[in-house]
């Protein structure tokens, strides 16, 4: 072999040798390609690492109602190809040199938000889930560099530092996942409000938020009665820690609380007037809205806010406060996700599965 030959093998060989032991830079993600269809395997970038960035492992991803509706471009177009997926638990891999609440090996964990701006008023007062400039979405949405974010439904993420949260040990993968976007939506409202030991609670809905708005309520000392329109989930709502349970259908059962709330949580808001719900808070009562319909809400009576003093609010997700709170909060009180678990390549049953109001309360995903 003269020298120019065993120079290139050589330089092969490292090459190769280098190739493993690069970072990857690229995700396999189950992506949607169009609207409604089903979810195909496919291979993209991953955006580019700098001083602030984690790379994990995916181990889990939950699927949230939100995933639902960007398939299906259900509250606005979804730009197409889009890897959905935003309750994501990994494995850190990697860290950049600003990162200093994370080490390779901890478990991380990312909600719907990845990115603020940092400058607006609601960022400076760690509002960041409502800031004004620059939001930046887990899937559907762009870096300031221009790279496209893509979300959990895959086997790795990267992503900034600010929005990678550390999991508490006493928590599982599977319990953690949806508390960063369907626990976290419903907890930040009730620490917001005030909710506590003189509190009553009603929680509109027993579904993926309305369990863990019970379980928020109770560990917070409330009387919590949960509202629904299924038979059978009677029993779910004792196990829970309900103090009652109304079939809202049954004008009999929506007698029994009227005038006494002081707090309605509305994870889902079923179909019925607004007096209806009115009738059941007390004066200056807050009925706080976390479902968000592809319909518009319509026929609000002023006269019966105005006589009773009523408080209306929106929720908006968290901010990283509060999903930093969310999960040491859960993890010191036993607040857990109550999941179906399925294999990330089942992912297409997994979504028809959760499409048809199936899970009791969350399905998640597993690699």
């Amino acid at each position: 072999m003269n020298r120019f030959r065993a120079l290139g093998v050589l330089q092969r060989a490292y090459n190769t040798a280098t190739a493993q032991h690069l970072p990857p830079q690229t995700l396999n993600g189950w992506a949607c390609f169009g609207k409604g269809e089903p979810l195909k395997k496919a291979e993209f970038p991953l955006t580019q690492f700098d001083d602030d960035s984690v790379d994990m492992d995916i181990i889990c991803c939950g699927i949230c109602g939100t995933d639902i509706h960007c398939i299906d471009s259900g509250w606005s177009p979804t730009n197409y190809p889009a890897v959905m997926g935003h309750e994501i638990i990994g494995r850190v891999t990697r860290v950049g040199k600003n990162v200093k609440h994370l080490k390779v090996g901890d478990r991380a964990g990312v909600g719907c938000q990845c990115g603020s701006c940092h400058q607006c008023t609601n960022c400076r007062d760690h509002k960041e889930n409502l800031c004004e400039d620059h939001a930046i979405w887990t899937f559907n949405d762009h870096w300031p560099n221009g790279d496209t974010t893509y979300g959990g439904f895959s086997d790795r993420w990267r992503g900034n530092k600010d929005f990678a949260f550390k999991i508490p040990d006493a928590l599982s993968s599977v319990d953690a996942s949806s508390i960063l976007c369907g626990g976290v939506t419903t907890f930040a409202p009730m620490k917001r409000f005030g909710v506590g030991k003189d509190s009553k609670v009603a929680v509109l809905g027993l579904g993926g938020l309305g369990h863990f708005g019970v379980q928020w309520a109770k560990a917070l000392g409330s009387e919590v009665v949960a509202y629904d329109i299924v038979p059978d989930k009677a029993a779910d709502a004792k196990a829970l820690g309900c103090d009652d349970y109304v079939l809202v259908n049954r004008p009999e059962e929506m007698e029994r609380h009227m005038d006494s709330f002081s707090h309605i949580l509305a994870t889902k808001i079923i179909n019925k007037s607004w007096d209806d719900y009115f009738s059941l808070l007390k004066k200056n009562g807050t009925f706080i809205v976390c479902d968000i319909p592809e319909v518009p809400l319509s026929g609000l009576n002023a006269l019966t806010m105005a006589a009773k003093q009523l408080n209306i609010a929106g929720s908006f997700i968290g901010s990283p406060d509060d999903i930093r709170e969310s999960l040491e909060f859960a993890a010191k009180h036993g607040v857990r996700t109550w999941a179906h678990k399925f294999p990330m390549d089942q992912i297409n049953e997994a979504i028809e599965y959760v499409r048809h109001g199936h899970p009791r309360y969350r399905a998640v995903l597993t690699n």
